[in-house]
């Protein structure tokens, strides 16, 4: 796998976009609103180096299953365990690509009458984005490949991965000789 953004470039990414965040929410409490399962370790290194109050909450949602390398309808998952009404949130998502997922899950967010809503992206694919809406905030550009690690997957493997890496047909499990399709 060509490595795209190593484990130091990734941390030093977080710790910039931190301090914006921080400066942005001064003073103010914080929900900020992880998209499962990607935005884990995202989240994780993101809300330690924020120097706010804050709360977070965890919503289901896909648009790749299994195999696929291309987005297809996106689910989410009941949002009812969240409580954001008034408060200034932060939706957290692994990666901006078409941008249905930000749109799909900011309209719903918006149904709860968060006071400010605001989205953040580890990354932003370039040339590939079908709607309007951009990330607020992102922390690396990167060109149209399909990527995994810190957290993106294929068919559930490689998340586990410490930096983010181009995934060439040849090195998807199931694509190697003696796997089956």
């Amino acid at each position: 796998m060509k490595v795209i953004l190593s484990e130091s470039e990734i941390s030093a990414g977080i710790a910039q976009l931190a301090r914006r965040i921080s400066d942005d929410y001064r003073g103010r409490p914080l929900t900020v609103v992880g998209v499962l399962t990607g935005s884990l370790i995202f989240l994780s290194d993101l809300i330690r180096r924020l120097d706010l109050p804050l709360k977070v909450g965890l919503i289901q949602a896909s648009s790749y299953r299994g195999r696929a390398t291309s987005p297809g309808k996106l689910a989410v998952a009941d949002l009812s365990g969240l409580d954001l009404a008034g408060r200034d949130v932060l939706l957290l998502d692994d990666i901006y690509d078409t941008g249905q997922t930000l749109k799909e899950i900011t309209a719903l967010l918006h149904s709860q009458k968060p006071a400010c809503l605001r989205s953040a992206v580890l990354l932003w694919k370039e040339g590939r984005q079908r709607v309007e809406l951009t990330p607020d905030y992102h922390c690396f550009r990167i060109p149209d490949v399909f990527v995994v690690g810190y957290g993106l997957d294929y068919n559930d493997e490689y998340r586990h991965l410490p930096h983010v890496a181009a995934l060439e047909d040849n090195e998807r499990p199931d694509c190697r000789a003696g796997f089956a399709v």
